[in-house]
């Protein structure tokens, strides 16, 4: 949403789709709109900013996972995850996690501080495989399983829809 004022100084507002709050500015200029002064009166709304799926979460372990098994260093690994994501929430989270294991915490309960994301299966496992020294391997079977239990979603509401 934004209000601002037209090409003849009357009062406008509407909505722009945008991936950050210069680009929105710079759309609406070259629209000849002039944008209030109020920069928080100029929502942005984009694709980055749409929820985390459970296939994001599956994403980011496979990663995570590929990343490990190539010899990067975790905290390294949550770097170049977190850039190649387009979703602000979920860089959010990657970066949350990054920081709670740079500070000392396990992974495993840097996870357990996103429950919304991370169900008490994930964590465990993830702690099983931290302490057995293969928590690649473990992220690999966590991201298959989550793949799976998604696909077989997919399945389920495709027959549903059918019928």
């Amino acid at each position: 949403m934004w209000e601002g004022k037209d090409k003849t100084g009357n009062p406008s507002k509407g909505t722009i789709n945008a991936e950050n709050l210069t680009i929105a500015k710079a759309q609406l200029r070259r629209q000849g709109i002039l944008p209030a002064k109020s920069a928080n009166r100029l929502t942005v709304f984009s694709k980055a900013s749409k929820p985390i799926k459970p296939l994001d979460i599956a994403l980011f372990t496979r990663q995570m996972a590929t990343m490990l098994k190539s010899g990067v260093p975790l905290l390294q690994g949550f770097d170049i995850v977190s850039n190649g994501v387009e979703k602000l929430q979920l860089k959010k989270v990657i970066n949350d996690l990054k920081n709670d294991v740079n500070s000392g915490t396990s992974f495993a309960k840097a996870l357990e501080k996103h429950p919304k994301y991370f169900d008490e299966l994930f964590c465990n496992l993830v702690q099983a495989g931290e302490q057995s020294g293969s928590l690649e391997t473990m992220l690999d079977r966590i991201a298959t399983y989550k793949e799976k239990i998604e696909s077989l979603k997919a399945k389920i509401k495709r027959r549903l829809l059918i019928q």
